[in-house]
């Protein structure tokens, strides 16, 4: 004889059984989550297997004019900016590798190919390959001639590439930053050069395209303190690695809100952020850092920030034979792109 929860699990089990035993892979019952689906995958695009056709960043359609987007994925494979590990300049490529990334953010509940036009345009032209000041110059000119209202997220590359793309967005007004690092990156000139990967946001500064009182820097380390003079300077808000751990993600998050305010701000994030542990694949590892996790939790307390632009540079992908470097790097990419669609329920 049956007992009672033998009944009702003999019930919920034929429940199951007319519900679910004729649908296909793909159905989905939730009204919430049966929208989402409809909109993401009535593209063809997003129904081929993850591991087909041409790689584009984000798996997002390729375009090569920028008109109508609201968001251009741009790489920028240029590293003649590094002071250590070269290799940078793969980075687009091994992003664009990596399959199954989103497309439904499913924490800020969220599609953002499906709410706001998102394409790959592919990488800005370099006249030379060994020039860093005829780069400098060609990343500036490239992201001045993005059309009004296209925001670029762009892949690196070093971090130097970040200080042309702000001199261009910060060209009417400075921007404030939010800014995931191991290193605060306001060196000063190095072997006759100000131009490199160790000193962006100084420049940026100096050159009234950032506004150092509404940047903050994340997950600061390392051997390499007492070239940062100019961050706490220049007024700058700066969260060691070991002030992120006592304050906690809710904490950073707090923090960072109430440094950029209302305004306009730009979202660097340089992989090395990260504990070497889960990305080797980078010029200058520093141990001791963020988790992937605790990334992904600051950058999504960020929902809401009138984000302008941002990147996510030095990922160096030969340094890594696991590929991991490049997917949290490609994840981290859907972070930022997820909060720049908006906010907008599907």
């Amino acid at each position: 004889m049956q007992s009672e929860e033998e009944r009702l699990n003999r019930s919920r089990l034929e429940a199951l059984r007319r519900k679910y035993a004729d649908a296909l892979g793909g159905d989905v019952f939730d009204p919430a989550m049966k929208k989402v689906v409809d909109l993401v995958f009535a593209d063809p695009q997003r129904r081929k297997p993850p591991y087909s056709g041409i790689p584009t960043l984000l798996d997002a359609p390729i375009r090569e004019s920028m008109d109508g987007l609201d968001v251009a994925l741009i790489g920028v494979p240029m590293d003649l900016g590094v002071t250590n590990r070269p290799g940078a300049r793969f980075g687009p490529r091994a992003l664009r590798d990596i399959e199954r990334i989103g497309p439904y953010h499913h924490e800020l509940r969220r599609a953002p190919f499906a709410e706001i036009k998102v394409a790959d345009v592919g990488d800005v032209p370099f006249r030379s390959r060994f020039s860093l000041e005829k780069c400098m110059q060609d990343i500036e000119d490239y992201y001045r001639d993005i059309p009004n209202g296209v925001r670029p997220l762009s892949v690196g590359g070093d971090h130097s590439i970040t200080y042309p793309i702000m001199r261009a967005l910060g060209a009417d007004r400075p921007v404030g930053m939010i800014h995931i690092d191991a290193h605060c990156d306001t060196g000063g000139e190095y072997d006759y050069s100000k131009f490199h990967h160790g000193g962006p946001f100084r420049q940026a500064v100096l050159d009234g395209v950032l506004d150092p009182e509404r940047s903050i820097q994340i997950g600061i380390r390392g051997s390499s303190e007492m070239i940062w003079e100019f961050s706490y300077d220049a007024g700058m808000t700066v969260l060691h690695i070991e002030d992120v751990t006592r304050m906690g993600v809710e904490g950073v998050v707090a923090k960072a809100r109430e440094v950029v305010g209302d305004g306009p701000v730009y979202v660097t994030f340089d992989v090395d952020g990260l504990d070497p542990a889960y990305a080797p694949g980078t010029g200058t590892p520093e141990a001791g850092g963020l988790t992937p996790r605790e990334a992904q939790g600051i950058l999504r307390g960020l929902d809401g920030l009138d984000i302008i632009g941002g990147d996510v540079v030095e990922v160096a992908p030969q340094y890594d034979p696991t590929t991991n470097t490049a997917l949290v790097g490609g994840q981290i990419l859907f972070e930022i792109l997820t909060l720049m669609s908006g906010g907008r329920e599907p």
